[in-house]
């Protein structure tokens, strides 16, 4: 299909990021349990190649999770009373918040710095 749709670079390009890819996990995590790329790494090129626009993936992506999500809340509420975070670690830093209104917009120059 990449071929056809004329995306088989694009393809090409994420298949060498798998194949190069998990052996540089695994070293990384010092483990070499077998690993596999998530099947969402090429979902942005499918929806591409199927012509639909960009503003409509991450619609897309939680529209075809949304009832896993539902089913995993309900067993929270279920079996614990309590949401789960399997490994979660906050690492941001807790910075001044700015009411929406307050706030400035932040301009980009061409070089990608901030004005």
């Amino acid at each position: 299909m990449a071929e056809i749709k004329g995306f088989a670079e694009d393809f090409d390009l994420l298949q060498k990021v798998e194949v190069l890819g998990i052996p540089l996990l695994q070293e990384r995590r010092q483990s070499d349990a077998p690993m596999c790329a998530n099947v969402d790494m090429y979902s942005g090129l499918v929806y591409s190649m199927l012509g639909i626009p960009e503003d409509v993936f991450t619609p897309l992506f939680a529209s075809a999770r949304i009832t896993g999500w539902c089913a995993n809340r309900i067993e929270e509420l279920v079996t614990c009373h309590r949401i789960m975070r399997p490994a979660y670690r906050a690492v941001t830093i807790h910075g001044h918040y700015t009411p929406i209104g307050e706030r400035v917009p932040l301009l980009l120059e061409d070089n990608g710095n901030a004005r």
